[in-house]
């Protein structure tokens, strides 16, 4: 029984043991196989050809590509500059403007002034002159002299 026992018990643990045995891997690698991947091989190496054409090509299309955006740049710079310049100039043309207004602003008023102050100035004197002829006349007269009291001009 104990026979029996170990047997059934190393027939259940026999699983769980690695297995030291090696499989053997089989490739089915025929010559159709090897003349199909020289085939893939060559047809690599003319793609890889035609890739370095293409990529001597590419330089030297992106080389003029890159000097006529240079041409263009160049212009867009000159047309800038061009233009910088002629704001620089308005805006300056401008301000004089502004400022030969405004000067002659303040000489129109000056000018337009002039008159109307010498009316004022010949009024004055004409005022100071009757208020002085009143004052002699107020002299002889008393009743003349209590108005000119009572407003403050004698």
């Amino acid at each position: 029984m104990k026979l029996l026992i170990f047997l059934l018990l190393i027939l259940f643990l026999a699983p769980v043991f690695p297995v030291s045995a090696q499989e053997q891997v089989i490739v089915p690698y025929t010559l159709a196989d090897r003349d199909r991947a020289i085939r893939t091989e060559a047809k690599m190496e003319g793609l890889d050809a035609k890739m370095e054409v293409l990529e001597v090509k590419m330089d030297a299309k992106m080389g003029a590509l890159e000097s006529k955006m240079e041409v263009r740049f160049e212009s867009v710079q000159k047309l800038i500059d061009m233009l910088s310049s002629m704001f620089f100039w308005g805006f300056g043309i401008l301000i004089a403007l502004f400022l030969l207004n405004f000067g002659f602003i303040i000489w129109d008023r000056r000018t337009a002034l002039k008159p109307a102050l010498d009316k004022a100035d010949a009024a004055d004197g004409k005022s100071t002159s009757l208020v002085l002829a009143l004052r002699d006349y107020a002299q002889k007269h008393p009743d003349l002299a209590n108005i000119l009291k009572a407003h403050g001009l004698l």
